[in-house]
């Protein structure tokens, strides 16, 4: 292929398109709230993007102790292990609520990343942040209380630093959950949030789905030594 023809190529090729419409090797999967995506020990076929919604990933371990490891949200990318050569699922995924999710066939991303830059590059970025949020996780689990990790844990779910505004966390989010994913237990996160309602940092929102509002005074928490 001439330069020139290639240069038109790659100005062609839009990785939002490819990520949000059906094509060979992609279909679009309507996943109702608490619906299994993948679970722990399932073949590795597979990555997924979400268009809409919340996807909880969790593990469990051999005597049965599940731990929350991420919730992704809208823009990010989940199951990309199978790229790396990871043959069974290494946990589960499972919608947090109604999501609409891309499920893009192994050899069509390989495929994909190896011919268009533009999605290569949009890849690479997402792996190089996540990468930085788990070097960030552990040096909070290891220098921060869980008191402030909590703080950290709630102000990530409603992406600040992101929007600048807070946001509906994720409908009904349990204390087990947020325990989890704090590494501390129920009844220390259950101290917390009351705190933290107290203090004005959070509130509950009415309705049906009793969303979790998250203020940037929460910020306090996390910044104050």
């Amino acid at each position: 292929m001439a330069p020139s023809a290639a240069v038109q190529k790659n100005r062609g090729f839009n990785p939002d398109t490819f990520l949000a419409t059906i094509g060979d090797g992609r279909k679009i999967l309507s996943v109702e709230k608490k619906q299994t995506i993948f679970a722990q020990g399932d073949a590795a076929d597979a990555v997924f993007y979400v268009q809409k919604g919340k996807v909880r990933l969790t593990v469990v371990s051999k005597i049965g102790k599940e731990a929350t490891i991420a919730i992704v949200g809208e823009g990010n990318f989940f199951g990309e292990g199978a790229l790396a050569g990871q043959l069974l699922r290494m946990g589960s995924a499972a919608a947090m609520t109604d999501c609409e999710i891309l499920r893009v066939d192994k050899k069509t991303m390989i495929s994909a990343l190896h011919r268009e830059p533009a999605l290569s590059e949009m890849f690479v970025a997402y792996l190089l942040a996540r990468n930085i949020r788990y070097e960030e996780d552990l040096v909070d689990q290891l220098f921060n209380s869980s008191e402030k990790r909590l703080a950290r844990v709630l102000l990530l779910l409603a992406h600040f630093g992101k929007e600048g505004i807070p946001e509906t966390v994720v409908p009904k989010i349990s204390q087990e959950t947020l325990a989890e994913m704090v590494g501390t237990t129920r009844s220390r996160v259950s101290f917390f949030m009351n705190r933290f309602r107290k203090l004005g940092f959070i509130h509950y929102a009415g309705g049906d789905e009793g969303g979790l509002q998250v203020h940037s005074s929460l910020l306090n928490v996390v910044l104050h030594d």
